[in-house]
């Protein structure tokens, strides 16, 4: 898309308040694969949701600004978690990206919608306008892009499923890919979308695009968002500026391109988990390292390694993860 990334850094990201979950919906005249991203799923997590409506407002210029533009597919953005983005809060009762799995969903469906606690009403509600647009769409192809940001400083990366496929798109991403990290969690996205669960091939990435309240975390998502339409075919590369590649290559320097998860410190109610201050995404760290606090005392690192998204806001189930880089 022809305007640059620099152009769209004037807009302040708006407040999260209520508002149709459907952020928008662009149909190109050839069918083509079907992409839904996700924004705010954590609802403290604004950056994806603004990034999407500059890429829908983007889109819609540019047949205008560039009369060669064509668009294979569609395109559906979303938000996730409503009850939480209006609160400004990460969940109200529980992690909704905890709740991805195939018992939760069969659940919430044979409930009364009324019924359901917070969490699994959002649940409920995206799973069921998903499998309805796919249906009523019939796509090629079906690809799951979620939007996220942290609570530290220091990198861009990109969490992939098992599939070669996520792991393709992710590298295109040009941001470093984080192997395994699904082993070490539970019942997020990208556990569930996935060719076991739906009929089309499914594929699904989570891009993190920086801190939270980083400007730049919004055009670092956008860039995504249209890397990822770039390569599963939506847009032609000759539509897409260079600009949004130097983007993520410039945040990603000397970011190891590929790593795998050594371990995950998982946090428990009643744990009082405190981490020690001053850690950013990707930062060394050696084995015995003081890394945080909980009930039973200090923290150490288990081996030699480098930390992901250290916890350092009040709600939260991962205090923190290790990884080591790969050479790929």
């Amino acid at each position: 898309m022809t305007r640059s990334v620099e152009e769209t850094c004037t807009a302040k990201p708006q407040s999260a308040e209520p508002a149709e979950r459907i952020i928008g919906r662009y149909t190109g005249e050839e069918g083509g694969p079907l992409l839904v991203c996700l924004g705010g799923i954590h609802g403290n997590e604004p950056a994806g949701i603004r990034a999407l409506e500059i890429v829908f407002n983007l889109l819609d210029v540019e047949p205008q600004i560039n009369p060669h533009f064509s668009f294979r597919g569609r395109l559906l953005g979303l938000r996730g978690n409503m009850q939480a983005i209006a609160r400004g809060e990460r969940f109200i009762e529980r992690d909704l990206n905890r709740l991805w799995t195939r018992e939760n969903i069969e659940w919430v469906r044979r409930q009364p919608r009324e019924s359901l606690q917070a969490e699994y009403r959002e649940l409920h509600d995206l799973i069921d306008l998903i499998e309805r647009e796919i249906k009523e769409y019939k796509p090629e192809r079906f690809f799951l892009l979620d939007l996220h940001t942290t609570t530290a400083h220091g990198g861009i990366f990109s969490v992939v499923s098992d599939d070669p496929e996520s792991v393709r798109i992710a590298v295109e991403l040009h941001a470093p890919v984080i192997k395994g990290l699904l082993q070490g969690i539970r019942g997020t996205s990208l556990h569930y979308f996935n060719s076991e669960n739906f009929d089309n091939h499914a594929v699904a990435i989570a891009f993190e695009s920086g801190q939270h309240d980083d400007p730049l975390s919004i055009n670092r998502a956008i860039a995504a968002i249209t890397n990822c339409l770039r390569s599963i075919g939506c847009v032609r590369a000759d539509d897409v500026e260079n600009r949004h590649d130097e983007l993520l290559i410039e945040y990603s320097k000397n970011l190891p391109r590929v790593a795998q998860l050594i371990t995950t410190h998982s946090i428990h109610p009643g744990d009082n988990f405190r981490m020690a201050p001053n850690f950013d995404n990707f930062q060394p760290v050696k084995r015995g390292e003081l890394l945080a606090y909980d009930k039973n005392g200090a923290i150490y690192a288990e081996a030699d390694g480098r930390i992901l998204m250290p916890l350092y806001q009040k709600q939260g189930d991962d205090g923190f993860f290790l990884i080591r880089p790969l050479d790929y």
